[in-house]
């Protein structure tokens, strides 16, 4: 009987050792290798049409599928019980009723149109101003950027973080599409586009989001393995900056945990779900840091494994910017498998708006595919490929890491000064000014100017702000939202210490006021 148990348990260890050797196998698989770079990469012409088609049709369908849930899961995953519906009616609801869903199209055409009318080098300025004269309305980094240049501050100080707190946001990542839709395999031209287009509105990991963004898309036109493009497109980011880091664990964690996308959502949630740059999310469940949503991508493309519908649910169920991250998920797997190869469920629909203009644009999803067909030709020839009437060569070179930056540097979030109610409001015949006492490194004073009728005549209140008794600057606020500061005053590089900030309300006027909210303080990292 003794001889039987140990024979029993003998080979139960075995099993157990052997199930343990194939997890440890599984765990210790790796990126795979990199192509032996320069590579001559061969497509016709319609080839390339269907994947600059699919890369568009992809966003704009990611974009609609998340559209539902759109900040709705702060911190938080979407469980699989609850509901995300598609049928072939949604875009042509969307188009119709939520127009403005699609900003991360719409800006991404902004650039594009820039692009065909003023030729691929078209200046920062430019699409500086094209952007920021637009008519649609703007959030986080780009708005501050639109108020930078309105109010002289071009690119690339419009984007820099001491002139713009949403630096780390994850703007220009939702608008680099464009980059690399017409950059067929060409990752390092993508990311001269994007250092040009990117440092309106962003710095450094904000930045580097719209890079490796780009650079995906890019490699998405060489290769249908979705772990290569994922891992080769990342060499475009300086190594030692937090965005190559974090979308370096979410690689590593995926080979640990190939099976359990979940688990890989956690350990990022854990390690790079703080936010320090953006006012609205610090110290709030709210994120719209690049790097966090970036990683929700990834997590997306890797574990969808190639299916367009998996890959975009999983990207929407990681939560936050639910709508942008599934659009940039599908754009790259669009790209990859062209229009053609993308399932017919999620296609039906697209011939009732693909001849529509984008809200804010005369250009339609087919103009988009046209006018970056003809950016993709001028690009593949200026760079060392071949140009014929049906077959194309391009010259594919090793992803190199663009210059390296920081914002933020050397501070962090440490306190938050809530305004007493109050306190509040700075107007007329009211309190004019307010001051505050804060030790530390830095500031931001978060508020708006309000109006108390519903007339269309705006104004511009100014509001001075005078640090440790010194004048530091006047700040001019629009009424328009359009043109509105989303910040009403900051400073993050004062001397380590004790502070003053005091604001005045220099030209108060009859039925406008300015509320303040709360200061957020900064100290040492």
């Amino acid at each position: 009987m003794k001889s039987l148990n140990f024979k029993a348990a003998l080979f139960s260890f075995a099993g157990i050792l052997m199930a343990l050797l194939c997890s440890t196998s599984s765990a210790m698989q790796g990126p795979p290798d990199s192509p032996k770079y320069p590579v001559e990469l061969s497509m016709t012409q319609d080839e390339l049409m269907d994947k600059i088609r699919g890369g568009w049709a992809g966003q704009v369908i990611g974009c609609t599928y998340g559209g539902p849930t759109e900040f709705k899961f702060k911190g938080t995953m979407i469980q699989d019980y609850t509901p995300i519906e598609w049928d072939e009616n949604k875009m042509e609801w969307y188009y119709e009723n939520r127009p403005g869903l699609y900003d991360d199209v719409y800006m991404d055409l902004t650039f594009v149109d820039v692009i065909d009318k003023e030729g691929i080098d078209a200046p920062a300025s430019s699409h500086g101003y094209a952007f920021a004269n637009a008519e649609y309305s703007l959030w986080h980094a780009n708005q501050s950027a639109r108020y930078n240049i309105l109010n002289g501050i071009l690119p690339p100080a419009s984007g820099h973080w001491e002139n713009n707190p949403h630096a780390d946001d994850i703007d220009f990542q939702i608008e680099a599409d464009f980059a690399g839709i017409m950059s067929p395999g060409m990752v390092n031209p993508a990311s001269e586009i994007c250092d040009r287009v990117g440092h309106i509105m962003n710095y450094g990991d904000g930045w580097y989001g719209g890079v490796y963004v780009a650079a995906m898309y890019s490699l998405a036109f060489y290769s249908d393995d979705v772990e290569l493009i994922v891992n080769e497109a990342l060499k475009s980011i300086p190594p030692q900056s937090d965005f190559y880091k974090c979308i370096s664990d979410v690689i590593s964690w995926y080979y640990s945990y190939p099976d359990d996308w979940k688990r890989t959502w956690f350990e990022a949630e854990k390690k790079w779900s703080s936010d320090i740059g953006c006012p609205d999310g610090v110290f709030n469940a709210f994120n719209i840091d690049a790097k966090i949503n970036a990683a929700y991508i990834v997590i997306g493309l890797l574990y969808g494994e190639g299916d367009f519908g998996k890959t975009l649910d999983i990207s929407t169920r990681c939560g936050q910017d639910s709508d942008c991250n599934p659009a940039s998920a599908g754009g790259i797997l669009g790209t990859m498998l062209g229009f053609q190869g993308i399932p017919d469920y999620w296609t039906a629909g697209i011939e009732k708006v693909e001849y529509r203009d984008f809200k804010y644009t005369e250009i339609s999803l087919n103009d988009a595919t046209a006018m970056s067909h003809r950016h993709a030709l001028e690009m593949i020839s200026r760079n060392g490929g071949e140009v014929g009437e049906e077959e194309l060569v391009i010259r594919v070179e090793e992803p190199l890491p663009v210059k390296y930056e920081k914002a933020f540097e050397g501070i962090l979030p440490t306190g938050i000064i809530d305004i007493g109610y109050e306190e509040r409001t700075l107007e007329i015949g009211k309190m004019t000014e307010y001051s505050f006492d804060f030790d530390g490194k830095g500031f931001v004073l978060k508020g708006r100017v309000r109006k108390s009728s519903n007339d269309d005549e705006c104004a511009r209140l100014i509001l001075d702000v005078f640090i440790d008794g010194e004048f530091y600057e006047s700040v001019n606020l629009p009424t328009l939202p359009s043109e509105r500061r989303n910040d009403l005053a900051w400073k993050y590089t004062l001397e380590n210490g004790s502070h003053e900030v005091k604001v005045i309300l220099k030209t108060p006027m009859e039925g406008y006021r300015i509320e303040m909210d709360r200061v957020l303080i900064y100290g040492p990292a």
